[in-house]
């Protein structure tokens, strides 16, 4: 981990920790090494942060191509290992840049969903960076982040205190993606998701 990233990443989490006690579970869950996409629901603005704060290597993040534009934001959010993709299509650069990043051996954070729930629920996903995972022969860990959109729902112009949760489910590694449908997995990466989410609110 840079030296940079991991100034960052600690600055994060005394901020994140006190204004939202924060909670992990399952972090040995997430691999060491190799290539790794973490699928993740999606509920607040904090959840790219949220969701790599306690990770011992640095994530890779896709992110919507018009937060690109600003030049000096592009260079924060670049250097923190932040890619562009365009939504709503099939943007077959974005798709490269994820495998030569799983083939390197690099975390990469998705939102399946591909967009930010309106209830906190967690809602159908997305098979396409499921399919990219499984392209690129790297092992999938289903991830919730639960609270957060208690703390920053859509609407609401600055976040407000509370508890949020991040858990790390079982890992589906290459040899299952293998033998799985697209379908089949992505039906056991929600089905992971929906207990994840389950498990912490008992919590």
């Amino acid at each position: 981990m840079r030296l940079y990233y991991r100034i960052t990443r600690y600055l994060c989490q005394m901020s994140f920790f006190a204004l939202w006690r924060v909670r992990i579970f399952g972090l040995r869950n997430v691999p060491d090494s190799g290539g790794v996409l973490l699928a993740c629901n999606h509920q607040s603005y904090l959840d790219p942060v949220l969701v790599t704060l306690a990770l011992y290597r640095e994530g890779s993040f896709m992110a919507r191509d018009t937060l690109f534009v600003n030049r000096h934001f592009r260079r924060l959010i670049e250097s923190l290992n932040a890619f562009p993709v365009k939504r709503n299509t099939a943007d077959v650069g974005a798709i490269k840049e994820i495998i030569r990043r799983l083939k390197a051996g690099r975390i990469v954070v998705t939102f399946p969903e591909g967009t930010r729930t309106e209830d906190g629920s967690i809602g159908d996903l997305l098979a396409g960076s499921l399919l990219v995972a499984k392209r690129a022969g790297a092992t999938i860990v289903p991830t919730v982040i639960d609270g957060a959109f208690e703390a920053w729902p859509k609407g609401l112009k600055l976040p407000r205190p509370g508890r949020v949760s991040v858990a790390y489910g079982e890992p589906i590694d290459a040899e299952q993606t293998a033998t799985l449908s697209v379908e089949e997995l992505t039906r056991m990466t929600r089905e992971s998701m929906l207990r994840l989410q389950q498990m912490v609110q008992r919590k």
